[in-house]
């Protein structure tokens, strides 16, 4: 059992201000991930967050994220997900959705409007960011379309 912090007022509730995200984090072509709370950043001992930025029309790389557990929130915009060895699966996440990604899926974001940007906030179940790249992945000519 954890022992609870002696002092509320400074072991207690921390804000992280957009302007305080980091984006020194590791990055997949086509997005832009801000880490807003880690370990290394803000102490915590089980979880790593952030937010994920990608542009009109942008096709993010392939990539997983190790052994950790993804969930996906779509703040504003619409993403198209692609997942599975070849990315043979495809669904669409409108603002409002949640998307959970097991550990070491491969998948890729995709966004849908040629206009509109895309914005994600990110959970993951560990207090630092994984990322694996899969540059080689060869993605399936035509992904086969889940609906949730």
């Amino acid at each position: 059992m954890n022992i609870p912090p002696t002092n509320w007022k400074t072991d207690g509730i921390r804000v992280i201000a957009p302007q305080a995200r980091d984006t020194g984090t590791p990055e997949t072509k086509g997005m832009n991930r801000q880490v807003a709370i880690s370990g290394s950043r803000t102490g915590s001992t089980s979880l790593w967050a952030g937010t994920n930025h990608i542009k009109p029309g942008e096709i993010t790389g392939a990539h997983h994220h190790g052994p950790l557990e993804s969930i996906i929130y779509v703040t504003s915009g619409t993403a198209l997900m692609r997942w599975g060895e070849r990315l043979e699966f495809i669904t669409k996440a409108e603002a409002g959705s949640f998307l959970l990604v097991p550990p070491f899926m491969p998948h890729q974001e995709l966004n849908a409007s040629d206009t509109e940007d895309l914005h994600c906030a990110l959970v993951r179940s560990g207090t630092e960011e994984v990322v694996v790249n899969l540059p080689d992945l060869i993605p399936a000519d035509d992904p086969e379309w889940i609906t949730f």
